[in-house]
């Protein structure tokens, strides 16, 4: 071992190699190898280890919520629930983390976004990637056929995350699916009618629904000659269509191994985009009426965009065949919805009318997802959609900083208040008979607190009313229930004061706040 004072020599040197690289704001990890040798020396010597600065921060790709943003997550999750239910969906609930073979080889090129886990006991692990692949597994392990069911929850994905465009590492996802033998394009359009019906009623804005199926397109991409192994690396290229130019996209599946004139052929096709008669247009081409795979999906769309006609959603659909969606699983229709922007704000993208901001829901038919995790290879049929809850938000918060408008962040009804000094036992027995009587309400944590002070805080939070006590009201046996916004009071009863603050008293209309 080296004596204290050539320790201390080391010390020196290896302090200045932090500070040099530091100074050049080198690779944090680089830094972070060199601090570690530095403490190692400091310790052998029995100094104390420099307290290195503690960085307070969420980890990369997530955020905390305050109250006013958890306010907003409330009501959309509030509106979205209603919704599933409404459709009559039951919930279940899984595990964040799954055994990592579970959810292996079932997102193609996004695979590498899983997060695994430290061995834990002999099992190795991943945090969940979606929640239809537990679902899948949870359908398959349980034996299960036929389920109509919702699952809100955190998802993990090891992206770059893009905050400020609601792309996160931990976030929500609100999925709603409907497994079971049924008959073609039935609950199809029942997902397409719920993403509707969710994004109408949080009223975001103009949104179109791309529909298209991934038959078509694997019938597309072999009647243009493209290699059946190269399908799903031609499927991604395409999907990517949305956000690149049409020659970037070709380059990727030149890069892959296509020929020329296969992807000018698979240009041809996947960039169109209508309605019905697209369809019918597609039905009558001799060449994809010999392929089975997109005669197949082309008369499954015809029967899905009637449907959907009956369903009064036609005008938000639009059959579009680069949409493609990266996922492996998919195996007939597919959909995204996506919200229309401000045709100048936003230059991204312009193909044929529409200009999106961004898919705010997507989903699919995936019938061979269940197979592949049942030990007799039993499949049952799935469609599902999943709402992009974390867009949504992001969208709402923006609106409101806009309109600069209040959001409440509690639901506080009643506030009991005193002027005088003194009051504090009065004002508990109140609010307990308030709180037994199922009303929302607060009161001062001060024993003597100032009336002003009360009543801005009623303002501040949004609190409706407030029930008030002195010496006049306890001799009278009465109390003054005030309007805050208009600062008109009433005098009631002591024993009629919960009645007339549930407004059921002889139909007392309570004041309009």
């Amino acid at each position: 071992t080296m004596d204290c004072g050539a320790i201390k020599e080391e010390i020196r040197k290896q302090g200045e190699i932090v500070r040099q690289l530091k100074a050049e704001k080198c690779d944090k990890q680089k830094i972070d190898e060199e601090v570690a040798k530095l403490l190692a020396l400091k310790a052998q010597i029995g100094t104390e280890p420099v307290a290195q600065k503690f960085t307070l921060k969420t980890p990369k790709g997530t955020r905390d919520y305050d109250p006013k943003q958890m306010a907003i997550r409330e009501t959309v999750f509030d509106t979205v629930v209603r919704c599933f239910k409404r459709h009559g969906a039951s919930t279940i609930d899984t595990p964040v983390f799954e055994l990592k073979e579970t959810l292996t080889n079932k997102y193609g090129e996004d695979s590498k976004l899983i997060y695994d886990l430290k061995d834990q006991g002999g099992e190795m692990l991943s945090l969940r990637y979606d929640l239809t692949v537990p679902f899948a597994r949870y359908m398959a392990m349980n034996n299960i056929q036929t389920i109509k069911r919702y699952h809100i929850a955190k998802v993990y994905r090891r992206d770059n995350p893009a905050m400020t465009r609601g792309r996160y590492r931990e976030f929500y996802q609100c999925d709603f699916d409907i497994a079971g033998h049924y008959d073609p394009m039935i609950p199809d359009a029942e997902c397409l009618r719920i993403v509707s019906e969710i994004l109408s009623e949080l009223k975001l804005g103009d949104f179109v629904i791309k529909v298209n199926d991934r038959r078509i397109l694997d019938g597309i991409f072999a009647v243009c000659g493209c290699p059946d192994d190269k399908f799903r690396q031609a499927c991604s290229a395409v999907d990517k269509l949305d956000k690149l130019p049409w020659s970037d996209v070709k380059a990727e599946m030149l890069e892959k191994g296509l020929t020329e004139e296969s992807c000018d052929k698979i240009g041809s096709y996947v960039q169109m985009a209508g309605g019905l008669q697209l369809v019918e247009k597609l039905l009558s081409n001799e060449e994809l009426n010999q392929n089975k795979l997109a005669l197949a999906g082309l008369t499954d769309m015809k029967v899905l965009l009637q449907y959907l006609d009956l369903f009064q959603v036609t005008n938000r659909v639009q059959f579009d065949l680069s949409l493609a969606r990266g996922l492996d699983y998919y195996t007939g229709p597919i959909f995204e919805a996506i919200l229309l922007g401000n045709q100048d704000a936003n230059k991204e993208r312009v193909k044929g009318e529409t200009v999106g901001v961004g898919s705010i829901a997507g989903g699919g038919r995936y019938d061979g997802l269940v197979g592949s995790f049942h030990p007799k290879g039993k499949s049952v049929p799935c469609v599902g959609v999943s709402i992009g809850v974390e867009r949504i938000f992001s969208i709402i918060e923006a609106n409101i900083k806009k309109e600069k408008g209040k959001t409440r962040t509690n639901d506080t009804q009643v506030f009991v208040a005193s002027p005088q000094k003194g009051f504090v036992e009065e004002k508990m027995k109140i609010i307990n008979e308030l709180w037994n009587a199922n009303i929302k309400a607060e009161m001062s944590y001060k024993k003597n607190p100032k009336m002003l002070n009360q009543m801005q805080h009623c303002e501040e939070s949004g609190i409706p009313l407030a029930v008030i006590v002195a010496s006049g009201e306890l001799d009278a046996g009465t109390v003054k229930i005030r309007s805050v916004g208009s600062r008109e009071e009433r005098t009631v009863d002591r024993s009629k004061m919960v009645d007339e603050l549930k407004g059921n008293q002889n139909n007392i209309p309570m004041f309009s706040c």
